[in-house]
């Protein structure tokens, strides 16, 4: 089996579950995976599953990122905020469709990783900080769009204010890793409407920024 296959085999299987975009499709095609997972679980990469990363938390399964990714529907003009960095597959997919993505992660090593990846990938357009995600990037705000990787019991407002006017927003919410469900935000010129979309698992959103032992 060629190096390339099991990505192929992906890709296929990402179309079969209804991931229709082709610009979302070709990033998930040039962003290696493997770059982004622990070394142990390398021969994994291309598995449509979630994997451990340090800290405790994950990377997303592939069909997750593909579905939130297309569902937030990002123009190449468009500035994205992404809360919870982990381990830089997501925003080097975000990266790879926006002008500009901005990323939030609570824990300094997951964010020193990510930007290592970053630079040896040659990825220019991706701002970093470590920092409370629960408090957005109020200073960058408006932004166009903005995706939450890790779940909270309800929709954060202070994030949400952060939206521009016709901005979207997806995130997971449930109170518990088996009750959360994806949903989808946009901003109106009076309010918030609430989409929900399919049923997830993430790790909780956490307030604050981790104490480095």
């Amino acid at each position: 089996m060629s190096e390339e296959a099991p990505k192929i085999k992906l890709i296929m299987e990402l179309r079969r579950r209804g991931i229709t975009d082709q610009r979302v499709l070709g990033a998930m095609e040039r962003v290696p995976r493997e770059l982004f997972v622990p070394h142990l679980f390398s021969d994994q990469a291309f598995d449509d599953t979630a994997l451990p990363i340090d800290c405790g938390q994950t990377i997303s399964q592939p069909f997750v990122v593909a579905y939130m990714t297309q569902m937030l529907a990002v123009g190449d003009r468009m500035k994205v905020l992404e809360i919870g960095t982990g381990s830089g597959y997501q925003t080097a997919i975000l990266a790879a469709l926006s002008r500009r993505t901005y990323t939030i992660e609570r824990y300094r090593p997951l964010m020193i990783d990510a930007e290592r990846r970053f630079k040896e990938l040659k990825i220019s357009n991706i701002t970093t900080r470590v920092g409370d995600g629960l408090k957005g990037w109020p200073e960058q705000a408006p932004f166009d769009r903005i995706i939450i990787t890790a779940a909270a019991e309800e929709w954060p407002v202070e994030i949400c204010n952060q939206l521009k006017i016709g901005g979207l927003m997806i995130m997971p919410i449930g109170k518990t890793s088996t009750d959360q469900k994806l949903v989808r935000i946009e901003r109106t010129e009076e309010d918030f409407d609430v989409t929900d979309l399919i049923p997830v698992r993430f790790v909780p959103l956490v307030e604050g920024v981790a104490r480095e032992n």
